[in-house]
């Protein structure tokens, strides 16, 4: 593993993964999103900007994906639409990013065989936990539209690996926070309206369990899966075996801000409740026993380090709109 190629480098995990890698001494290549304002996404401001190359384009178009991973033998696939509630607005357009684009990426790296290919899925894929902690084995099921297309991608990921010995990864984390990530996302979502002031903020169900890892946890877990031989042809979690529900959540970021906070529902931010996933408990096992990976972060280090980079960068953030 020497030249890699990132895809969706641009965005929240990507951004950190590129950084990671650079610093760990591979030649990295980033795959961003084309648009008309050249923008980088958080790799514009990253002070590895300057020792990676960037290629532009649509995980969509094939003969972008394809320019891209020539020459490396090593792609860590992150590119998706990732957002649950505009999944109900536009199914469509997640089928054609998260599916199609993951086909783009898998017959591109058999065609140009590529030794080590990493496609990153989502607990989500797991839907409610029917047994907890879940590992690889627990059965899928597509609670949103979302999620249904991560399953798809999965599965056609690992038929290249079956039908073609092609030599796939599939990556699945639980629930990732920390800097850069969206005002989509629960922790920013209550933090920004904190940070901003709001004595009562909006959110939607509390009950729901999740299992979250700090992003530097998360990326490690990546590079730490490519390195593994063990991994080949495998699902492997990543996450910290642990849960809190969302209620718990709020009380733990109000209590590291220092602010009280009051809750209002707000009935926009709810799922549909046959499309909620109730709870999230990961077992970790796997990737444990595989890898060389060992978290560094518990959940309360994590929430201060997320929380004094939004202090910097508050601006960023829009707290009074609902991200869809």
């Amino acid at each position: 593993m020497k030249r890699i190629l990132v895809t969706g480098a641009a965005g929240f995990i990507g951004s950190h993964l590129t950084e990671l890698l650079v610093r760990s001494g591979y030649e990295v290549s980033a795959f961003v999103h084309y648009n008309s304002k050249n923008s980088w996404g958080w790799l514009d401001n990253s002070a590895i900007k300057n020792k990676i190359k960037i290629y532009t384009g649509d995980i969509r178009d094939y003969d972008s994906v394809f320019e891209a991973m020539k020459g490396v033998d090593t792609v860590f696939h992150l590119a998706a639409l990732i957002g649950i509630p505009y999944s109900y607005i536009s199914p469509l357009a997640y089928i054609k990013t998260n599916i199609e684009g993951t086909y783009n990426v898998l017959q591109s790296a058999k065609a140009l065989k590529l030794d080590n290919i990493l496609v990153t899925s989502t607990s989500e894929t797991y839907g409610t936990a029917q047994y907890v902690p879940i590992d690889e084995l627990h059965p899928l099921v597509g609670q949103s539209p979302y999620s249904a297309t991560k399953i798809a991608a999965d599965q056609i990921a690992l038929s290249y690996y079956r039908s073609f010995n092609l030599p796939v990864k599939v990556v699945r984390p639980f629930n990732t926070y920390g800097p850069r990530q969206s005002a989509r996302a629960f922790i920013p979502t209550v933090i920004s309206q904190v940070l901003s002031g709001m004595e009562e903020i909006k959110l939607g169900n509390l009950t729901p369990t999740r299992d979250l890892t700090f992003v530097k946890d998360t990326v490690n877990g990546f590079l730490e899966i490519a390195k593994s031989n063990l991994t080949i042809g495998e699902v492997t979690n990543i996450g910290m075996q642990d849960e809190i529900t969302m209620g718990d959540l709020v009380k733990l970021i109000s209590k590291i801000v220092g602010n009280k906070i009051s809750i209002i529902t707000d009935e926009e931010r709810i799922r549909p409740q046959k499309s909620e996933v109730e709870r999230l408990f990961c077992d970790n096992t796997k990737i444990i026993k595989t890898t060389n990976w060992k978290p560094n972060y518990n959940l309360e280090l994590g929430i201060e380090e997320t929380v004094n980079w939004m202090k910097k960068n508050i601006n960023l953030y829009k707290p009074e709109i609902y991200n869809v």
